[in-house]
C-alpha cells in the first residue's frame, strides 16, 4: 500500500512540475512580447531600417538616423551621398550588418511636385539609377508607413522619383492591407542589338544592350555552355562579369537626358526564349560588383521587354512571365505604350510582383569597433 501511495505522489508531483514549467514559460513569453527589445548602453548614432525582400532579393530601407542629404534634385542628391556619405552605404550594406549581395534604399525629398517620395538605391559597388524590385517593395512600404495620406481600394498609386525619373507604382490595397504591386517604367528602349565584343576567355560574343532605367547587356547563357536555372552560380557570375567588363571597355553608352545614366549596370544571362510565349522565360542578372539578383530583376525585365518589343517578338499588352534562375521567383512584364526617349523609339513597361517584410533593425557604430565601417569577403 505504501509503494502505491508513493507512486501516486510522485506522479502528481511530476504533473505539477510540468504544469508549473509550462505556465512559467508562457508567462516569460508574454512578458517578452510586451517588452520593446532595447539596445544595451552604447556610444554612437543609431540607424533604423526596415528589411523586405522581393522575389528573394533583399531591400534594406533606411528609416531613420541618416544625415541630411543635400542637393536640389534626386540626381544631385545621388552625387552628394556618393561623395560625402558613402561610409554609411558601407556600414549598412557590408558585413557585419549586411552581406555581399545586400541592397538598400534611402528615401529622400523629390523636386518633382507629383512625387510622393524620392529614393536613392545602393549596393555593394555604389548607387544605381533604377531598381524594380525596390520599387515594388517601396510601394508597399509607402502605403503601410503612411507616406501616402489616403490609400485607395483596390489600388493605391504611389509616385516614386528614382534617379532615372518618375516611376508610378500601384499597390493592391483592401481592408487596410497591402498586397501585390505593379509599376509603370520610365521610357525603356533597345540601345543596340547584335553588338560584337571580345570577351576574355570566351572570344567574340554577340550581345544586345537595352535600357530599363539602367543599361544592361543581354546574352543567351548557352553561348557559354551554361543554363541559368541549373549551372553553378559561380560560373554564371564569371561569364556575366566578363561580358560586363568587355562592354564597358568596348562600347560607349549615352542617354538622351543625363550623362549620369550612361553606364552599364550589369549583364543579364537568359535562357534564350525571347519569342512570346505563355510559358515563363528565365534569366539571371549580375550587376554592380558581381552582385547576383535573386529576383527576376525589375529594371532588367523592363529592359528585356523593351528589347523584345524592338525586335518584334512581342506586341503591346502581351504579358510575359519572367523567372529568376536563382530562386524561381517570378515577375510579369508587358509593354503598354509606345513613346520616345530622345531619338530612341521607346516603350513604357508595366512590371508586377510581390514584396514581403522580413524584419526591422537598429544598428549602431561603437567608436572602438575597428570593423564598424564594414567589410566584404569575396
Amino acid at each position: 500500500m505504501r509503494r502505491t501511495k508513493t507512486k501516486k505522489t510522485s506522479s502528481a508531483l511530476l504533473i505539477y512540475c510540468l504544469w508549473f514549467c509550462r505556465s512559467l514559460a508562457h508567462s516569460i513569453r508574454e512578458y517578452l512580447n510586451q517588452m520593446e527589445l532595447q539596445l544595451p548602453p552604447h556610444e554612437g548614432e543609431e540607424l533604423s531600417v526596415v528589411d523586405m525582400h522581393t522575389g528573394g532579393e533583399p531591400l534594406r530601407i533606411i528609416h531613420s538616423g541618416y544625415p541630411e542629404v543635400k542637393g536640389d534634385s534626386v540626381l544631385s542628391k545621388r552625387r552628394y551621398v556618393r561623395e560625402h556619405l558613402d561610409h554609411l552605404r558601407r556600414v549598412l550594406m557590408y558585413e557585419p550588418r549586411g552581406h555581399y549581395d545586400m541592397y538598400g534604399a534611402l528615401i529622400v525629398d523629390s523636386e518633382v511636385p507629383e512625387a510622393d517620395l524620392g529614393v536613392l538605391f545602393m549596393h555593394n559597388e555604389g548607387y544605381s539609377t533604377m531598381c524594380g524590385h525596390a520599387v515594388i517593395a517601396l510601394g508597399r512600404f509607402a502605403v503601410d508607413y503612411k507616406l501616402v495620406k489616403e490609400p485607395q481600394s483596390p489600388e493605391t498609386q504611389v509616385n516614386i522619383h528614382c534617379p532615372c525619373g518618375l516611376v508610378k507604382a500601384f499597390v493592391e490595397y483592401s481592408d487596410g492591407k497591402t498586397g501585390g504591386v505593379r509599376f509603370l517604367s520610365v521610357p525603356a528602349f533597345a540601345f543596340a542589338t547584335d553588338v560584337k565584343v571580345t570577351v576574355e576567355r570566351f572570344g567574340e560574343v554577340t550581345v544586345d544592350i537595352s535600357y530599363g532605367g539602367a543599361f544592361y547587356a543581354f546574352v543567351d547563357a548557352q553561348r557559354f555552355g551554361l543554363d541559368v536555372t541549373k549551372s553553378r552560380t559561380r560560373d554564371l557570375v564569371d561569364a556575366a562579369t566578363a561580358v560586363t567588363n568587355a562592354v564597358k571597355c568596348q562600347v560607349k553608352l549615352h542617354h538622351p537626358t543625363s550623362d549620369d545614366l550612361a553606364f552599364l549596370y550589369g549583364t543579364i544571362l537568359t535562357d534564350g526564349k525571347d519569342n512570346y510565349s505563355s510559358d515563363p522565360t528565365a534569366n539571371i542578372c549580375v550587376f554592380a560588383e558581381a552582385q547576383v539578383d535573386r529576383s527576376p530583376t525589375g529594371s532588367g525585365v523592363t529592359a528585356r521587354v523593351a528589347l523584345q518589343y524592338h525586335k518584334g517578338l512581342i506586341q503591346l499588352n502581351q504579358t510575359r512571365t519572367f523567372q529568376s534562375g536563382a530562386t524561381e521567383s517570378q515577375f510579369t512584364g508587358k509593354a503598354v505604350e509606345e513613346t520616345k526617349c530622345g531619338d530612341f523609339k521607346a516603350v513604357v513597361v508595366e512590371v508586377a510582383g510581390r514584396a514581403f517584410y522580413t524584419g526591422v533593425s537598429r544598428f549602431v557604430q561603437e567608436p572602438d569597433d575597428k570593423l564598424t565601417h564594414g567589410f566584404l569577403l569575396k
